[in-house]
């Protein structure tokens, strides 16, 4: 890859040439994230923006070239690369994925899906956003989310540049620290439409306030007992917790099953989705889940 730094006036964008098994429309849209839309009318042939680790940004792709605006250097560096994941070889997940599991569906699955990469998103963020997601539709995720934002989380200024790069969602907002939720309350989170969910937002953002629940210690845990943890916050069971782990705490054996995983195991495995795990998949089994994730629900010739 060729990195370099750039500036529309002051404003600053990285450009990366030479990017491979990479294509924002599958990575925000493959249900990772929930902070993410589409710029519409934009230069470039994709591009989405959002908020992530308390700054708006934006990633435009024109074929094998990204750019990323409202980062320098050095945010590339410190944030973004790791955020895209940028340094792990995609074609050698596959090949250890394969290596697990010779299943046509999955062969399929990864060809159609290639490009996805797992965003490596803020663990306190993920934790809260996925209890939100619980029976649940992605649109309403996004608009809870983005309401809790606006009233409790801090508002990003941004110069005239970077407005060109919103998404029409008005003006960005980052995500609320566990004491900005907290100050709500149950009834205040409730009153924010996240209906029964409410309880279990304060509970985790409690125990987070409160230090009875440190996330950065998880991620040096076994994937196990990192479920067992994540459990004992009111309302997370195993599926929120192996999203959060997979998308927020770089745990990528993580296998989240839900109702389209229960579908691909009987469709395509013949057998429960409880064994479709990192027992099936290895160390790549969460990204194996995304890719047949995105195949299963995208793929119009199944």
């Amino acid at each position: 890859m060729k990195i370099s730094e750039n500036f529309i006036g002051s404003y600053p964008f990285v450009r990366i040439d030479g990017v491979s098994e990479l294509d924002i429309e599958k990575i925000f849209d493959c249900g990772q994230c929930f902070r993410f839309d589409r710029v519409e009318n934009s230069q470039h042939a994709s591009e989405f923006s959002g908020v992530a680790y308390g700054r708006f940004v934006s990633f435009a792709q024109d074929g094998d070239t990204l750019y990323i605006y409202g980062s320098d250097l050095a945010d590339f560096e410190a944030i973004w690369r790791r955020y895209l994941d940028l340094e792990r070889d995609y074609r050698e997940v596959e090949r250890d994925v394969l290596a697990h599991s010779q299943n046509s569906a999955l062969i399929a699955a990864i060809e159609y899906g290639r490009g996805i990469r797992i965003l490596s998103q803020e663990p306190f963020e993920c934790v809260i956003s996925f209890i939100i997601s619980q029976n649940n539709n992605i649109p309403r995720i996004k608009k809870i989310i983005e309401a809790l934002s606006e009233r409790c989380g801090e508002r990003i200024e941004l110069c005239d540049e970077a407005k060109k790069h919103l998404s029409g969602k008005g003006m960005p907002y980052a995500f609320p620290s566990a004491e900005a939720l907290c100050a709500l309350g149950e009834s205040g989170l409730f009153e924010m439409k996240t209906g029964f969910r409410a309880k279990y937002i304060y509970d985790a953002s409690s125990r987070v306030k409160s230090g009875e629940l440190l996330l950065d210690p998880i991620r040096d845990e076994d994937t196990e007992r990192a479920i067992e943890r994540l459990c004992e916050v009111k309302g997370i069971g195993r599926k929120v917790a192996s999203c959060a782990l997979l998308f927020g705490f770089g745990k990528y054996d993580a296998f989240p099953i839900d109702v389209w995983m229960k579908r691909v195991a009987e469709k395509y495995f013949g057998d429960e989705a409880e064994k479709l795990s990192s027992l099936t998949f290895g160390e790549y089994a969460g990204i194996a889940q995304q890719y047949l994730f995105y195949y299963e629900r995208y793929n119009n010739e199944i």
